[in-house]
């Protein structure tokens, strides 16, 4: 992957945009809520796949493992890495809107740096080669610029070690209903990590069709969640080789 040197007009324009698609969605939205079986089930199940991942690695020392998130809001995330056995203070959060970077900080450790910000602006900060794992949970697919796109994916493979690597879990599908996102298939996430190997799979029952089964009965959703057709994100890992 060619290393760019960032627009930084690009990166004003996007970033811009990113936070007036944010401020147009609903505040405390109650089908995000894990209060909301139709949430709380793909999120435990995404839980579940990011452990069997770190198990298939290897890594049992989770707590020596360095790790950034991308996108990393109120910290919910940075929650379950530490629930898996991270150390704060090998982990970092980068988030774009200062309110959520505030709750993140709020709600984590001190020792946890939560950086407040355009990812492409972290430079220096983050050394190249310095994280085990650069995680983003759909992020991509709220940035409508493929240059942007582009861009951001050099920075966060720029981070990685090798013997790391991208940790991505985003939808693959558009949504007609919400034109502030767009899916990003699989296809694209090899264009943008062109040097990674990476092992994908399929998850998460469609959140429209898995709000309205909970309703009936929470159970519906691993029925329904066998149908491999019927899943509309991946897990990505996308390893840097050494």
């Amino acid at each position: 992957m060619a290393h760019e040197h960032p627009d930084p007009r690009l990166a004003a324009d996007e970033t811009d945009a990113v936070r007036e698609r944010y401020a147009r969605r609903i505040p405390q939205d109650p089908r995000y809520s894990l209060l909301n079986p139709a949430a709380l089930l793909p999120a435990q199940e995404r839980q579940r796949a990011i452990a069997r991942l770190f198990a298939r690695l290897g890594w049992q020392d989770l707590e020596q493992r360095h790790m950034l998130e991308v996108g990393c809001g109120a910290g919910g995330n940075l929650l379950e890495l530490l629930r898996l056995g991270c150390a704060p203070e090998r982990l970092q959060g980068v988030e774009l809107l200062e309110a959520r970077a505030a709750e993140a900080r709020r709600v984590l450790p001190a020792a946890l740096q939560v950086h407040c910000g355009d990812a492409l602006a972290l430079g220096e900060r983050v050394a190249a080669g310095s994280q085990d794992v650069v995680y983003q949970a759909t992020v991509f697919s709220s940035l409508l610029d493929d240059s942007f796109q582009a861009q951001l994916a050099q920075a966060m493979w720029r981070w990685v070690r090798p013997g790391g690597g991208v940790l991505w879990y985003d939808f693959t599908w558009d949504n007609p209903r919400n034109p502030d996102v767009r899916g990003v298939g699989v296809a694209r996430l090899r264009q943008l990590f062109p040097e990674g190997r990476a092992s994908v799979q399929r998850i998460t029952l469609a959140p429209p069709l898995a709000r309205a089964l909970v309703r009936l009965h929470p159970g519906l959703y691993a029925v329904f969640n066998t149908l491999p057709w019927l899943r509309t994100h991946v897990l990505a890992w996308i390893e840097k080789r050494p």
